[in-house]
């Protein structure tokens, strides 16, 4: 315990709580204050200015990273006839219907993302009390329930580092955009792509400040907050 809090206090004495680092700056200091043994996620944390509460307000979309996320995504499709070849091509590490839904409904659960072609949510529809709490249940909106003909650009971009983001109930969005072992380069172009895809999600109704706060971190370190207009200047 003592080594772990040497550890800390030096890596708090790095980051400067008061200043709004540009998103280079910020990359850098991230990378320098991970002391974990291992990989430690980059995330990113945006606080908006809009009121969740409403559902005009709501922000949520899909965002694929260039580099992807870092870790090995395990993909669920659930697929019949030619889509299965499709899905497995595409590299699905599971296709089926009913027999993998029945192994869900054993407390079965691992992968990480779940992908569907439209007929087939007749079969994953019945899923929604195990994949829901568990932000796995295919959606339209975040690209996972497909035509048939598309479930392998569907699962390719699951593989590739494809995300879903969304505003939860206090106005905040919370995301990885890579790892620590990722090149200072990789991590700002993946950490350019999610503010973009966060600013073209604004709702049209919202006035006023859309961006009010952007912070990155790594698992073990502490919040490095950016330069909002730094920030959004990447985007542009």
């Amino acid at each position: 315990m003592v080594r772990l809090a040497k550890n800390q206090r030096a890596v708090k004495a790095k980051v400067d709580r008061e200043r709004r680092y540009t998103p280079t700056e910020a990359i850098a200091t991230a990378k320098e204050a991970s002391y974990a043994k291992f990989d430690e996620t980059v995330e990113l944390h945006m606080r908006l200015g809009v009121d969740p509460r409403h559902a005009d307000q709501q922000v949520r979309g899909i965002v694929t990273l260039p580099h992807g996320t870092g870790r090995t995504v395990r993909v669920l499709a659930f697929a019949e006839g030619e889509s299965v070849q499709l899905a497995q091509e595409a590299g699905a590490d599971y296709v089926g219907g009913e027999e993998l839904a029945e192994k869900i409904r054993g407390g079965w659960i691992e992968f990480d993302a779940v992908v569907a072609t439209q007929p087939m949510m007749r079969v994953v529809g019945k899923l929604g009390p195990v994949l829901g709490p568990r932000g796995l249940m295919p959606s339209p909106k975040s690209n996972t329930v497909v035509a048939p003909q598309d479930i392998g650009t569907a699962v390719a971009g699951l593989k590739a580092g494809q995300m879903e983001f969304r505003i939860d109930k206090t106005a905040n969005i919370h995301m990885s955009i890579g790892k620590v072992s990722f090149g200072p380069d990789q991590l700002h172009d993946n950490l350019s792509a999610a503010l973009e895809a966060i600013v073209r999600a604004r709702p049209t109704g919202v006035k006023g400040i859309y961006v009010r706060n952007v912070v990155i971190t790594t698992t073990m370190g502490p919040g490095i907050r950016l330069d909002v207009p730094s920030a959004l200047a990447i985007v542009e």
